[in-house]
């Protein structure tokens, strides 16, 4: 069997992999347009801030690892054309310039994600960057230790990662969005009025509700938005990410915004294509649809499936509850499916609770309270999503609301689920079984 990978950065890793270590005497080959793979981006501002050891160990394999495998790895080669009726590429090597064709019996396309940049006056702006791949890494942290001051566009996770780690270097931060909240995608705003503090208390000016219409300036960069303008060493767009899925466009079924569509065996429409990561779906548990969710976990564990479905279909995709999480200035904030805010863009009707209380008995030395809320169907009363919001590193909290939307568990489960209780740890009534326990007795009163 000859199989075609294109791109390799989490999906197409993870599926190479796996799919060598079912087949090890299939045909497969890598063609990747960088000269790494398997960048975890996630850490960019992470490293930015210091934090990082070693910024190597940011690479999890390499094209010698997936070659000793058996992958025949053509780094910097960029595939100009797919065509899927006669199972046809076209590529480029990028360091020759020579144009070549290969077939194959099967193509998996992971080929992940693009930044997107608006179409704004301005845009290529030298002092403009970007921060999603290696070399945006490089240059961003090259940039850093000279800089006094930066914009960062876009509040999402990695724009307030960014405008978290300049403000406690020491930078004038500016964080913008056309949004009226940070993370507004990830939290309700009970929750994020307590992040937007946190900015405020380390200097930083928040532009929300205000869109970017251009850039300007020589030695600084000025960002004008619909209400203001401001001015700094550099301005960091991070605004969102599209699929990077132009080489099949028009050959497989896709969503409106160039996903690729996928079955529960990581098969796009066409049975010998196979797409997983950014560059495809993903099926969305709280709501039972097709949804855009880009995150490493989803592109890791679709890769896999690929390598375990090329052959046949075998293992099912179980779906995601695009579970997250992000610690800003000491406080841990987590996720699992639907916010308030989400359910109602999706057109989805959710009840929700908000509960505040100690992690642990008040009789131990330290505690920290923890903010939450909790969504549910209140039809079916089963558990749509929930949020976590404390000092106290309450990260795992989302794998449990995770696991209760996968196992279709209700509020009345989810409350009287066995947890334990140790006083270091929790209460006699685990904090999230309080939290379903509030919602329990809202729905009482309903």
């Amino acid at each position: 069997m000859k199989v075609i990978v294109i791109g390799c950065t989490h999906a197409g890793t993870f599926a190479t992999q796996q799919i060598l270590t079912e087949h090890p005497d299939w045909q497969v080959t890598v063609y990747e347009r960088n000269n790494n793979l398997s960048f975890l981006s996630c850490g960019i501002a992470l490293w930015i801030g210091d934090h990082v050891s070693d910024p190597n160990k940011m690479f999890y394999s390499s094209p010698e690892a997936l070659a000793e495998l058996g992958a025949t790895m053509k780094m910097k080669h960029d595939v100009l054309s797919v065509d899927t009726k006669t199972k046809t590429i076209r590529v480029k090597d990028l360091v020759s310039g020579e144009e070549a064709s290969d077939t194959y019996d099967k193509l998996v396309v992971t080929t992940g994600s693009a930044a997107v940049i608006p179409p704004i006056p301005g845009v290529d702006h030298p002092k403009l960057k970007l921060c999603k791949n290696w070399d945006d890494a490089k240059a961003l942290k090259e940039l850093a230790p000279s800089l006094k001051s930066v914009i960062v566009i876009g509040a999402g996770y990695i724009g307030a990662e960014l405008a978290e780690q300049f403000a406690l270097t020491g930078k004038k931060v500016t964080l913008i969005d056309a949004l009226p909240r940070v993370l507004a995608k990830n939290f309700d705003q009970t929750i994020t009025d307590r992040v937007e503090q946190d900015y405020r208390d380390h200097g930083v000016t928040l532009a929300f509700g205000e869109k970017v219409v251009g850039f300007s300036g020589d030695q600084e960069i000025t960002v004008k938005t619909d209400k203001n303008a401001y001015t700094a060493d550099i301005a960091v767009m991070a605004v969102g990410f599209r699929p990077h899925t132009e080489l099949l466009k028009g050959q497989v079924e896709m969503l409106g915004n160039g996903a690729i569509v996928t079955n529960e065996y990581m098969q796009s429409s066409d049975p010998d294509v196979y797409a997983a990561g950014d560059s495809s779906v993903v099926h969305y548990n709280p709501t039972g649809k097709n949804d855009y969710i880009p995150l490493a976990t989803n592109a890791v564990r679709q890769g896999i499936l690929v390598g375990k479905n090329i052959e046949k279909p075998t293992e099912k995709y179980l779906g995601t509850q695009a579970s997250s999480a992000v610690a800003l200035f000491d406080k841990t904030l987590a996720s699992s499916g639907l916010t308030v805010d989400g359910a109602k863009a999706r057109g989805v009707e959710v009840d929700s609770v908000t509960l505040e209380q100690d992690y642990r008995p008040a009789f131990m030395l330290s505690t920290e309270p923890i903010l939450m809320e909790l969504t549910w169907d209140p039809q079916t009363r089963q558990v749509k999503g929930g949020a976590f919001f404390s000092r106290y590193d309450c990260a795992q909290s989302a794998n449990v609301i995770s696991l209760a939307i996968q196992a279709k568990m209700t509020i009345d489960d989810l409350a009287m689920v066995d947890m334990f209780f140790q006083p270091n740890f929790d209460q006699p009534i685990n904090y999230v079984n309080a939290l379903a326990g509030a919602a329990v007795a809202k729905s009482a009163k309903a």
